[in-house]
């Protein structure tokens, strides 16, 4: 079996590539994403080699990007869509909430929209306004859509693939700050046999706490729990990777074996990803928690200027006192 070391945003191009060489249905289409490759140069090399007709550089128009994947999908196509920074989606939020999410339901199921709409999320690269949002939580919230969250260059080459291939919406978080980190990627297995995309996964076996994160975070909640080892203290580490719906079994285990849970993610605490994951941990676990489950997250404040930006993310130091924390109940 092939394996390769790649960057994430690399196993994203490989990824996208490997979906348009499988189905000629598949197009690209975004601000940029054509001769440019991208902002971020995730769709680099893709027009030239796949024509300009499946790699559409569009207008500077979300809404009109969105509404045209509406029609594409109606007609057969399975439309990529990229939003160019996550703070550009919101002019396509009617379209996403109001078309893309109900349009299987308001069909009675007779009309299905393969779409996936793919935004690079987050912060940490010292960027301008608008540039650094984490807006998972709108879409999450949003019955008809899924929502998905890669952190690893092996997550990202074969969960692009599932989403394209899957009928359903899916809104695709990619975590910016991590395009340029490297891991081994498996290319050549078939797509059948990669791991469930709505499935969570323990990507750090632990038996003292359990700390739960997505994206971004998932590599700060690995670098927490390799110093909260010099600690004598053992982190159980689970990456969630599907936001809606949520697979919660796997945290359900590890959190009867622990007793004590922490989650960690860049967006703003109030009514945040965290909230409904503590809810429902509450539900199931209450007997088996020996503290409260404890959330580390973005302040309740506007993302600030990049000067800024590292007071505001978590960071390895807030989830440790997290940790410390709820060994002190």
């Amino acid at each position: 079996m092939a394996t390769e070391t790649l960057t994430l945003g690399k196993a994203l191009n490989t990824g996208l590539r490997r979906a348009l060489e499988n189905d000629p249905k598949v197009v690209i289409m975004g601000e940029d994403v054509g001769k440019l490759g991208g902002v971020f140069r995730i769709t680099d090399g893709l027009q030239k080699d796949f024509g300009e007709n499946r790699v559409i550089d569009t207008p500077l128009a979300e809404s009109g990007i969105i509404g045209t994947a509406v029609g594409l999908a109606i007609r057969g196509y399975r439309p990529v869509c990229e939003i160019q920074f996550d703070g550009f989606v919101y002019p396509a939020y009617d379209q996403i909430v109001s078309q893309v999410a109900k349009m299987h339901y308001r069909s009675r199921g007779k009309v299905k929209l393969p779409i996936v709409i793919r935004i690079p999320f987050g912060g940490g690269i010292g960027a301008v306004e608008h540039h650094s949002e984490s807006p998972e939580a709108y879409f999450a919230h949003t019955a008809g859509l899924k929502v998905v969250s890669c952190a690893s260059p092996q997550d990202a080459y074969w969960m692009i693939q599932q989403a394209i291939a899957s009928d359903d919406p899916i809104v695709f978080m990619e975590p910016k700050r991590r395009y340029w980190e490297k891991g081994p990627v498996e290319l050549d297995a078939p797509l059948t046999g990669a791991y469930p995309l709505h499935s969570a996964r323990v990507v750090r076996p632990g038996s003292d706490a359990t700390v739960l994160a997505y994206g971004p975070m998932v590599r700060t909640a690995l670098d927490a729990a390799t110093a909260a080892a010099e600690d004598g203290r053992d982190l159980e580490v689970i990456d969630l990777r599907s936001l809606s719906p949520l697979d919660l079994g796997v945290v359900y285990e590890s959190v009867r074996r622990t007793g004590r849970c922490v989650v960690v993610h860049e967006a703003p605490s109030n009514l945040g990803l965290g909230a409904e994951v503590a809810a429902r941990i509450t539900e199931e676990c209450f007997y088996s928690l020996e503290s409260p489950v404890l959330r580390v997250t973005g302040f309740d404040t506007p993302y600030p200027a990049a000067r800024l930006e590292e007071e505001y993310l978590p960071d390895l130091d807030r989830v440790l006192d997290a940790v410390d924390r709820a060994f002190g109940w």
